[in-house]
């Protein structure tokens, strides 16, 4: 789906093992790879500065991904001094990159708001999408389960779908993406538009089944014109829930979500699915948020 990544690791996260499976992401379609690391300011004295044996060790601890690069891919090695929201804008403008993994362990929304988030910062200021994976999961995978996943990353998403602004521009995203995607990376996705039955009213949700399953019929044509196997689900009940429940029954990849998160104070009043997905999934999460 995607020709170039930023990997972004603190260590702590376990993306840095991806190091030894750069052949398996360049099955996913990659076709530049940049391994990144932030490493913080010396902070002991009076004048912060540089930590240079810090970098060096960092560099040295990534520098296994050079080892075994198949003919036509490009990878590289960034590690930096400074904040990671600082400094991954700065490596984004100097390599061409169409996404961004990175790591966030599940957090409640209090969490999230006292202690911080860089994949929600990263969300709220990079135009590229981010592919967050749990540090709990890709930490215990075997490294035959990890070649696996890498070369699986964007091969069937759980693509939740309900008509609306948010939902419109997570289907251009993945169309745009998709147009000129590489081979194999992206074969099939699941529609699911779930239905809120927490207004209890029967006849009601019956019709609304019935339409959310033909507005899924024009999503679905819309998708397979680009050469994607398509699925479709429309249930009733609650949406994470029902979304959850689903991506365990289906052999997926990933679920792709967007949100929007130019207005701070919508962010506190108005409960947002994608964020919901964002926080409690174990699935990795392909997450879009619209800039302009």
């Amino acid at each position: 789906m995607f020709n170039s990544c930023l990997i972004c690791t603190d260590f702590n996260d376990g993306l840095h093992r991806l190091v030894k499976f750069v052949p398996d992401l360049a099955q996913s379609g990659l076709k530049r790879i940049v391994f990144f690391h932030s490493v913080p300011l010396w902070e002991e004295g009076e004048v912060p500065r540089i930590d240079k044996e810090k970098i060096q060790a960092a560099k040295q601890r990534l520098s296994e991904a050079l080892e075994q690069v198949p003919e036509g891919i490009e990878v590289k090695i960034e590690v930096v001094s400074g904040k990671p929201l600082d400094t991954i804008p700065k490596i984004l403008e100097a390599n061409s990159i169409d996404v961004i993994l990175t790591g966030t362990p599940i957090r409640s929304l209090l969490q999230e708001k006292f202690f911080g988030s860089t994949s929600v910062g990263l969300a709220k200021q990079t135009a590229q999408p981010l592919m967050i994976i749990r540090p709990q999961l890709i930490s215990t995978y075997t490294e035959e389960e990890l070649s696996l996943r890498c070369q699986h990353l964007w091969r069937y998403l759980l693509i939740p779908y309900n008509d609306g602004p948010s939902a419109h521009y997570l289907l251009e995203q993945i169309k745009h993406y998709a147009q000129n995607r590489p081979e194999k990376s992206f074969q099939k996705c699941l529609l699911i538009w779930v239905i809120d039955d927490s207004t209890r009213q029967g006849m009601l949700a019956k019709y609304r089944v019935e339409e959310a399953q033909q507005k899924l019929k024009t999503v679905k044509a819309q998708l397979e014109e680009l050469g994607i196997e398509v699925h479709t689900e429309v249930k009733v009940g609650n949406p994470l829930q029902q979304i959850l429940e689903t991506a365990l029954v289906f052999d997926l990849s990933a679920i792709a979500v967007a949100t929007d998160y130019r207005n701070t104070l919508l962010q506190w009043t108005v409960p947002s699915l994608a964020n919901d997905v964002l926080r409690r999934s174990w699935f990795p999460v392909l997450l879009f948020s619209p800039k302009n």
